[in-house]
């Protein structure tokens, strides 16, 4: 940092940053016209620590004074304005403000008046001193200014005028146009823009529509007129007493301001009322020689004059930074509420450089030329200034300095509308005060909330997210603008409270003025002293120098001194302690070496000599080793003589100077009694500290370490920690007898992992890991964790450490206990193989964590997970495909669904697969202690479905498998399921609930399909995939009827079973579930165990099911007694569902042409039908299935279309079938997502301007931001939220019948986007862009949601419009796998 303009000045003000110290050392010359100049001599040492060439040839410009680059105002003497008077708030271009003139003149005839002695005999005397004359100024003004200047009149009609146009209105006949009376009952008042007296009209249509004669004669029209007359008085008396309440609010705006400038202690105490001081600042310039009031009123038709009345700036306490106080529509000036520059002139941009080009182009070069001969700005009442114009304006700055450095004062009140600001407007720093504290409590509060980071914070990684932030500090003891701190607290308290600003981690200044111990606010307009020149030597009585003798000056070098030292070492953490009210200790600590400076202070808000402070000063308790006290010092009295206010010079108090040691033992300290050492629990070594000499207006600062033993320990983790980061480099040391497993780098143990064991590692939820006899860590007062792995304290630390929130539950049970960082590692010794490696690994880092200070564990926990977390991220991705290792970071989180999903649970999931099978996993089984396979499963979500037998379903597994497995590589794991899943077929089909195979349902229509639509996709994605055909399948079930085989028993290859299972669908199937009844299904009717599928020799469909049970994935089956739902299906979209149809006809075609490159051995299918033996060709099936698709499922929607067999049912045009032949017809017609999987797997059966139509449709009414809604809204029996809790009366809704209604699942989604993405691709290149931008929309809010969810998957459905819902799992395995398949075509 090289050269900053500071904006408005008092004198010097010096800024203490990380760089060395730049001296601010301005004039309000330049821009500000011919105001006060501060002149001075050399530099302090305390300010002039500026090293380089570069910094003494900025400090050298400072010293010569520097031009304000502020563009909210500019000095009421500037030539420039004089001669452009447009360019601010005159009478001419701001005419509302001509009442508020009116009685700013007339208060400076007061002043005249009272300066004169003219109302002495009212009790009103020049010297106002008590409440008493206050009160006689609150008479004169109601008895003699506001009837003499009846501002009422400005906002008031002339009723005689307005009765008598309106007279003449009637008599011509005259009716209202009832399109200017806008359709208002009542008198409309006209606002005079030009705000003369009695200038406000009446919109005569209105009064005419009001009061309406009931003749034309002469007596029904004066009763109009005298209505009309009396509704006129009574609407001015309303303004007078609005006017009334403007003049209280006045009347007390300038005695609160008379109060504090002539009254108050800390004010600056003008004395007699004066033409050079007067009563009030004035609100207006007046260019013009002194004349009578009656004489200046005469100006307000004279635009030549008027146009040279403009209004001074100020700004306006508790006032919306964000609105123009002097703009039409505020009553500021006439309220009296401005705290008023009376030297400046606000100026007026208006909305752009249209609106006044010349203040536009001034001000820009103006600012152009600062920008190039200063590095930085600092904005002044940053909020008085339009933001456009300050965006228009620093964007000029940049474009001459890029750079810029831009520091803001900003009064809001608000840190969100500081932001406002900082943001739009790319400030750097934000002015604080530590003067703006009350009380110390309040002033450590500054510190914690703008001085660094928390000690103890976490290690942030280079990339994280982006945080709300608090904007950077230039933390201030006192700025030039607020009154003196000795006025308001003491001139002990200068030390203690600078020591206290000097502690925090960011840009600390102050002003010149306050080291010197000047008693009184320095005036940037007023003020004409020099200041004293800098000499070392100078004598404490010298009122012309300053020198290290002078006020607290010696005390302030040693603490920028160490300011400087601190920043430059890295001591970037912060914590504040209260000891007691006027005690606060602030500790500086370095997140690397972990040492700490402790500076105690104790303030003396309240003078000594007038407030008892306490003779007993707590203990303080240093947790850590004391290395030296740096320095002691204190505010002491000395025999120099009273402060007397010198001509000449700016002086300071003589009679006080600073008392300083540094670099102090302990036991030669003045302030310190006695220090011993006390232990807390085996990491917490803490020194007592008891004090002697704490006085008010002292100050000592401790140098503090750990102990020893945990230093040493402390740089061997940080040690090993830098094989991950290079942050952790300093302050590191090597242990000379490593544990053996910490000799090998993590990367090496991570390699050995496989991503079964990933799964262990990083995921398993609650009921998972109770299967193992164990659980997710649940931390006391808040929650469990959702994974026993180490995603579950990743997802919460990953709140925790961006707002380094160390009082949250978890850290807190850290800092307590080591149970959780047991947890961790010993959950992984108990595995076996590299996962208990793993576990060591973990062990033997927390082996030296565990004898830290316990306020350091939290983030040294968080700095070893993430590098395990990451290391294990690395490993995993390297096991799968390119696509992944090379993916982008949405890819690879949805990827890790996959190690979320898939693992090895104490109980096999899936029934044994061929022993001929290469490359099957083995174990000792944990319970029989025998041999057994180990084949990872698919859990369809989690924690609903995630163990024992609801684990895996044959249809969830096969929609995720193409997505969770083949995509990302594990090829392997893709077979064993395939072929698990096929040693299980039984009448043809696959079984929805697996239950490992003995425990099947046998009830769904499509899981067949989408395994076969699996075995298709792994023989296209894998390399010589098509081997799998002829993998050996163990077949459970060889026949229907029989008990399930022995692995090994009954094998044949996986093309046969393939075989039955189309062959037994050409047959036609029939069968009831075993065990029908409750015992398998508490809600299902009778009929629904009825189980029938066939293909319908007229079209090829697959058909089935009936009006009691759902077959599709669709599967909600009533719950409630009490709406009559229980047993009926809310969709049992029987017939022939439309994606069935489709993933029939891929299969199909697929197998044809296996056939014909002899990778297939069959053609066809023999059946027996009516009475004969057919055969049936996959070819002729597979033109049938072409032939018929959209004849019978397109909805054309014209009533003449032959293939529409129910014209009467459509509701929805231009769209496909739901199903074909439902019980219910009305059931086909609906509008649902359903189609779209059709379109992905045989996009042959879609004719292309159909498809892109019905995908339209089908974006319009159901896409969601994360999922499709499952029914048109526009459908009768639409409801998108689900809540399988309610029982009541609705049968729609009742124990969530509406499912699959309404609420917006996110799989569909997939196959929806990639739908678009194929037939877009067809449209042309145009249409395609616009599809991949659409697409790419969508994710990003599935990108969003994985980013935030604690549990990083993607639900299984949201309620409607995006609503999470908690009735979902919260991740779901086909929901990760179809959005994987959208980036994957993409």
């Amino acid at each position: 940092m090289n050269g900053f303009s500071e904006l408005k000045p008092a004198g010097k003000v010096s800024l203490h940053t990380h760089a060395p110290t730049v001296c601010f050392r301005a004039c309000c010359a330049g821009y500000y016209g011919n105001g006060a100049t501060h002149r001075s001599g050399p530099l302090p040492p305390q300010y002039s620590s500026c090293s380089s060439k570069v910094g003494q040839l900025v400090c050298r410009l400072f010293s010569r004074g520097c031009d304000e680059p502020t563009t909210q105002l500019t000095a009421a003497n500037s030539v420039w304005i004089k001669e452009h008077p447009e360019c601010g708030y005159n009478l001419m271009n701001s005419p509302h403000l001509r009442p508020a003139w009116v009685l700013d003149r007339a208060l400076w005839h007061l002043t005249t008046r009272i300066a004169d002695g003219r109302y002495k005999e009212t009790g009103l005397p020049s010297d106002i001193t008590n409440e008493s004359h206050l009160n006689a100024l609150r008479r004169v003004f109601w008895e003699d200014i506001f009837p003499r200047i009846k501002l009422w009149e400005f906002y008031q009609v002339n009723v005689e005028n307005a009765v008598e146009q309106f007279r003449r209105l009637l008599q011509n006949g005259t009716k209202p146009d009832h399109s200017k009376a806008e359709g208002n009952k009542g008198i409309e008042i006209i606002q005079d823009l030009q705000c003369y007296r009695y200038g406000n009209k009446v919109n005569m249509d209105s009064a005419l529509e009001t009061f309406v004669p009931h003749s034309s004669s002469p007596q029904h029209i004066g009763e109009c007129c005298g209505w009309l007359k009396q509704k006129l008085t009574e609407m001015n008396e309303e303004q007078y007493h609005i006017i009334h309440q403007h003049q209280e609010q006045a009347v007390n705006c300038v005695v609160g301001n008379i109060v504090y400038e002539r009254l108050a202690d800390h004010g600056p105490k003008l004395g007699p009322v004066t033409r050079k001081e007067p009563l009030v600042t004035r609100y207006f310039t007046f260019p013009f020689e002194e004349m009578t009031l009656e004489e200046e009123m005469e100006f307000l038709n004279q635009p030549d004059k008027m146009c040279h009345f403009l209004a001074h700036n100020g700004w306006v306490m508790g006032d919306d930074p964000l609105r123009n106080f002097a703009e039409p529509g505020s009553n500021v000036y006439l309220r009296r509420e401005l705290i008023c520059w009376g030297d400046s002139v606000k100026l007026r941009y208006g909305k752009g450089p249209e609106d006044c080009p010349y203040l536009w182009e001034h001000m820009q070069k103006y600012t152009e030329i600062t920008a190039k001969y200063f590095h930085g700005v600092r904005l002044d009442n940053c909020h008085s200034t339009p933001l456009h114009v300050a965006e228009f304006m620093l964007d000029a700055a940049r474009e001459v300095r890029p750079n810029l450095y831009v520091i803001a004062e900003l009064f809001t009140g608000s840190e969100l509308i500081d932001n406002v600001f900082v943001n739009r407007l790319g400030i750097n720093s934000l002015i604080r005060e530590a003067m703006s504290a009350g009380d110390s409590h309040e002033e450590g509060r500054l510190v914690y909330r703008y001085g660094g980071e928390p000690v103890g914070a976490f290690v942030q990684p280079s990339l994280r997210p982006l945080m709300p932030s608090i904007a950077h500090a230039m933390f201030l003891d006192v700025t030039h603008d607020n009154e003196c701190p000795i006025q308001l607290r003491s001139a002990l308290d200068s030390l203690p409270s600078s020591a206290i600003v000097s502690m925090a981690c960011c840009a600390t200044g102050s002003t010149r003025g306050y080291d010197e111990l000047v008693p009184h606010q320095i005036s940037v307009v007023k003020e004409e002293r020099f200041y004293p020149k800098w000499n070392p030597s100078s004598a404490p009585t010298s009122t012309g120098e300053v020198g290290f003798q002078s006020g607290i000056i010696a005390g302030k070098l040693a603490l920028n001194k160490l300011h400087q030292e601190l920043a430059a070492q890295g001591f970037s953490q912060v914590y504040v302690d209260q000891v007691d009210a006027d005690i606060v200790a602030v500790t500086r600590h370095c997140p690397s070496t972990h040492q700490s400076v402790v500076t105690v202070s104790r303030t003396a808000f309240k003078n000594p000599k007038t407030h008892q402070y306490s003779n007993n000063v707590p203990p303080m308790f240093i947790p850590g080793k004391i290395e030296e006290i740096i320095l002691e010092a204190r505010t002491v009295e000395r025999e120099a003589g009273s402060y007397k206010k010198d001509e000449k010079y700016i002086n300071g108090m003589p009679e006080y100077t600073v008392e300083i040691k540094e670099h102090v033992p302990m036991e030669e300290s003045a302030v310190v009694k006695h220090a011993g050492v006390t232990s807390k629990g085996r990491s917490e070594f803490v020194q007592e500290i008891q004090f002697q000499k704490l006085t008010p207006g002292s100050i000592i600062a401790f140098r503090v370490s750990l102990d020893p033993k945990a230093q040493k320990l402390v740089g061997m983790l940080r040690f090993y920690l830098s094989q991950f980061s290079p942050k952790y480099r300093r302050g590191s040391v090597p242990d000379e007898n490593p544990p053996e497993v910490l000799q090998k780098p993590l990367t090496q143990l991570m390699s050995k992992l496989t991503l079964a064991d990933m799964n262990v590692l990083l995921f398993r939820c609650e009921a998972e890991e109770q299967e193992d006899g164990g659980g997710c860590y649940s931390i006391p007062g808040w929650e469990g964790l959702k994974y026993s792995g180490l995603q579950g304290l990743m997802s919460v630390l990953a709140d925790i450490r961006p707002t380094n929130d160390l009082g949250h539950p978890l850290c807190a049970n850290l800092r307590e206990g080591d149970w959780l960082i047991d947890f961790v590692s010993n959950r992984l010794k108990h595995r076996d193989g590299p996962l208990a490696q793993v576990g060591q690994w973990l062990g033997a880092m927390f082996d030296y964590l565990r004898h830290f200070p316990r306020y350091l564990i939290p983030c040294y926990f968080d700095a070893i997970l993430a590098s395990t977390y990451a290391t294990a991220l690395d490993a995993t991705f390297k096991l799968m495909s390119s696509f992944i290792e090379r993916g982008s970071t949405f890819v690879r989180h949805l990827a890790l669904g996959s190690v979320q999903m898939c693992g090895v649970g104490r109980f096999p999931a899936l029934p044994p697969i061929s022993t001929k099978v290469q490359d099957v996993p083995y174990r000792i089984s944990p319970i029989t202690g025998e041999k057994e396979q180990c084949c990872v499963s698919l859990a369809a979500g989690l924690p609903h479905f995630s163990a024992g037998i609801f684990r895996c379903w044959g249809r969830d597994t096969f929609i995720a498998l193409r997505g969770l497995m083949l995509i990302t590589g594990r090829h392997t794991e893709a077979r064993n399921i395939i072929l698990a899943f096929a040693g299980t077929l039984r009448h043809g089909l696959i079984p929805n609930l697996l239950g490992e195979g003995r425990n099947a349902r046998y009830n769904c229509r499509d899981a067949v399909w989408w395994w076969l639509q699996c075995i298709q996709d792994y023989t296209n994605l894998v390399p010589e995939g098509h081997e799998i055909l002829r993998c050996p399948v163990t077949r459970m079930y060889p026949t229907d009827d029989c008990e399930p085989c022995k692995p090994g028993e009954v094998e044949q290859p996986l093309y046969d079973v393939i075989q039955e299972a189309l062959q037994r669908h050409l047959e036609g199937i029939s069968f009831r579930e075993r065990n029908a009844g409750p015992k398998i299904d508490r809600n299902m009717r009778d009929e629904g165990f009825n189980v029938v599928v066939k293909v319908d020799p007229a079209t090829g469909f697959v058909t089935g099911g009936n009006r009691f049970n759902c077959g599709t994935w669709m599967d909600k089956m009533g719950e409630s007694d009490r709406a009559r739902n229980k047993g009926m299906p809310a969709t049992p979209r029987d017939g022939a569902a439309v994606e069935i149809v489709g993933l029939s006809k891929s299969a199909v075609s697929w197998l044809v042409e296996l056939q014909s490159k002899g990778l297939f051995p069959y053609d066809g299918v023999k059946v027996h039908r009516d009475g004969t033996d057919v055969f049936i060709l996959y070819t002729e099936w597979n033109k049938q299935l072409q032939q018929s698709f959209e004849v019978e499922f397109w909805v054309s929607g014209d009533s003449q279309d032959p293939n529409e067999k129910h014209p009467d049912l459509v509701h929805k045009k231009g769209i496909y079938k739901d199903s074909y032949g439902a019980s219910n017809p009305w059931c086909d017609y609906q509008l649902r997502p359903n189609f779209t999987i059709a379109m992905v797997v045989a996009p042959e059966l879609f004719t292309l301007e159909r498809a892109w139509k019905a995908l339209e449709i089908a974006e319009k009414k159901l896409l969601g931001p994360l999922g499709m809604k499952t029914l048109d809204p526009d459908d009768m029996v639409y409801c998108g939220v689900y809540d399988n809790a309610l029982d009541n009366d609705n049968y729609n809704l009742a124990k969530g019948f509406n499912y699959h209604q309404g609420p917006e699942w996110l799989w569909p989604v997939g196959y929806f986007l990639r739908a678009k993405l194929y037939f877009a691709k067809k449209l042309g290149e145009e249409t395609y862009s616009k599809t991949v931008i659409l697409v790419k929309n969508v994710l990003s809010q599935h990108y969003t949601h994985l980013e935030r969810s604690p549990w990083k998957g993607l639900p299984e459905l949201t309620n409607e419009n995006g609503q999470h819902c908690p009735f979902s799992c919260e991740t779901q395995a086909w929901s990760l796998a179809t959005v994987l398949e959208v980036l994957h075509d993409l």
